[in-house]
């Protein structure tokens, strides 16, 4: 069966994101061509990046790395979801990202952000660095805005069609991560 993490990539207090991430495993749950899972970047505890070496050499020392990378690998895909901070990611989870290569390639990844603007600008910068870990960025993402889906910014009450949109991101999340399946076998 097809794994995908649904990855809560904020770790403020008082977070909008953990609403979020139980949505979009509420709605994929409902699905039988994968498994989903909630994978929270505030569960692992990372400090700031403290491998000596690259992450693209896959020599991880530290205990709280080989941890992450233990369950991001056990994944085919994702789902991240993610607030919009200062025009880009939340620091937690582009640091979270850093610690690890090899565990992210040849995997399919789709967004889930919410900001002002729907979370557009960080969804912008993980397509960059999905790039360079090698995933393959499927075009569908959901757009949370903070006036029109939260209610007094803090109480998620999404639009319809944001429904419509999640599960246009998992078609193409779940297809995806079937397809590169042969590339994660060699």
């Amino acid at each position: 069966m097809t794994k995908i993490g649904i990855i809560l990539g904020s770790t403020r207090p008082g977070r909008n994101g953990e609403a979020v991430a139980r949505w979009v495993h509420e709605v994929a749950s409902q699905r039988t061509d994968a498994e989903f899972e909630i994978v929270d970047v505030l569960d692992y505890k990372l400090p700031v990046l403290d491998e000596a070496y690259p992450a693209s050499l896959g020599n991880y020392t530290q205990p709280h790395t080989q941890a992450w990378a233990q369950k991001i690998a056990s994944f085919d895909g994702y789902i991240i979801v993610t607030p919009e901070y200062n025009r880009s990611v939340p620091g937690a989870l582009k640091n979270a990202i850093d610690f690890l290569y090899a565990e992210w390639n040849n995997k399919a990844v789709g967004f889930v952000a919410y900001g002002s603007l729907g979370g557009g600008r960080a969804v912008e910068h993980l397509r960059g660095i999905a790039g360079e870990l090698q995933m393959a960025d499927v075009r569908s993402q959901v757009a949370l805005s903070l006036f029109t889906d939260f209610e007094n910014f803090s109480v998620f009450k999404p639009a319809d069609i944001q429904r419509e949109t999640l599960v246009t991101t998992l078609d193409q999340v779940v297809a995806w991560s079937k397809a590169l399946a042969p590339l994660r076998a060699s």
